[in-house]
């Protein structure tokens, strides 16, 4: 008597494990669809500028920080659907659930379009409405600044565009505080500032997949030279504006902050001038790795530096 095969139960019905093992893939691709690995530190961000502004509660951290998820969830979701023909040529993100086609395309976009609507609301009903609509317009920003009208477009795409990623600080503040104060339009000039250096160093890293897509990105439409001379002048100017405290002392950020922005400033610069100086791979890789962590530790330091 022949056995049944594996994949079939004795009632002839499809094994147990056949659903489970799709809901898997469906919610790990419906999970790519919002770009958690980019959305770690700008949720950090938020967390560290909430504890800057005030005392809110761990409820209030939580509800902000679900609304910021859902928002650049969304965003994340949308720019699947809109860079799906980018997305095809390029074999980083080939296969990404829109391109590889176990996502459609329109699927993906109504995820995102939920996704943003639910974040707005939630922000909105348990936060405060200010926090909600510059959540939107962070959404608004990256879907219809960036990657609609910049991103084919212009070389400085990443610049114009990077404020829709700087957002989160004016979204924490605003949730704390109901306001949005100088001390948060500095920090998101910070993360605004922040983002040139940080991109371009990875978009040396991937100057030929971005040529194969037609993008035009920096090194691709002024060459790698240009580009590694641009991420040193940002890193010169995110140094200068870190240290802006020294002037402004109504900033109300100390000399923990300082200290720390002076160090990790230092360092990115002196990351910065090796890659204009050896234009290789390992440069521009330690330099995007090290802007990574130079965020996260600035971040900190914001908050050692109110509690202290």
């Amino acid at each position: 008597m022949m056995e049944a095969p594996a994949a079939v139960t004795s009632a002839g019905g499809a094994a147990p494990t056949a659903r489970p093992g799709r809901a898997r893939v469906l919610g790990a691709d419906l999970l790519a669809l919002t770009k958690p690995k980019v959305q770690s530190l700008l949720l950090f961000t938020t967390v560290t500028t909430m504890i800057v502004a005030g005392d809110p509660s761990l409820g209030l951290i939580v509800l902000t920080c679900v609304g910021g998820a859902l928002s650049a969830g969304g965003a994340g979701a949308i720019n699947h659907y809109l860079d799906r023909d980018i997305d095809a040529v390029m074999s980083r993100t080939s296969d990404r659930p829109v391109p590889s086609g176990r996502i459609p395309g329109r699927a993906a976009l109504a995820y995102g379009v939920a996704l943003g609507a639910a974040s707005f609301a939630l922000l909105a009903l348990t936060v405060n409405t200010l926090a909600a609509t510059l959540a939107l317009g962070g959404l608004i920003g990256y879907v219809g600044v960036y990657t609609l009208w910049l991103k084919r477009r212009t070389p400085q795409n990443i610049v114009i565009g990077g404020a829709a990623g700087a957002v989160p600080p004016l979204v924490a503040w605003a949730a704390t505080t109901g306001s949005i104060g100088a001390e948060a339009i500095y920090l998101f000039a910070v993360v605004f500032f922040w983002t040139p250096p940080h991109f371009w160093a990875l978009s040396l890293l991937m100057k030929d997949e971005y040529a194969r897509a037609g993008v035009p990105m920096l090194p691709v439409v002024r060459g790698e030279g240009e580009t590694r001379w641009h991420v040193l002048l940002y890193t010169v100017i995110l140094l200068a504006w870190t240290l802006l405290p020294l002037l402004v002392p109504a900033l109300g950020f100390g000399s923990v902050y300082l200290v720390a922005a002076a160090i990790l400033g230092a360092a990115f610069v002196v990351l910065a001038e090796r890659l204009r100086r050896r234009a290789d791979r390992p440069s521009a890789l330690r330099v995007y790795l090290f802007s990574l962590t130079y965020l996260a530790v600035l971040f900190a330091a914001t908050v050692v530096d109110a509690r202290l």
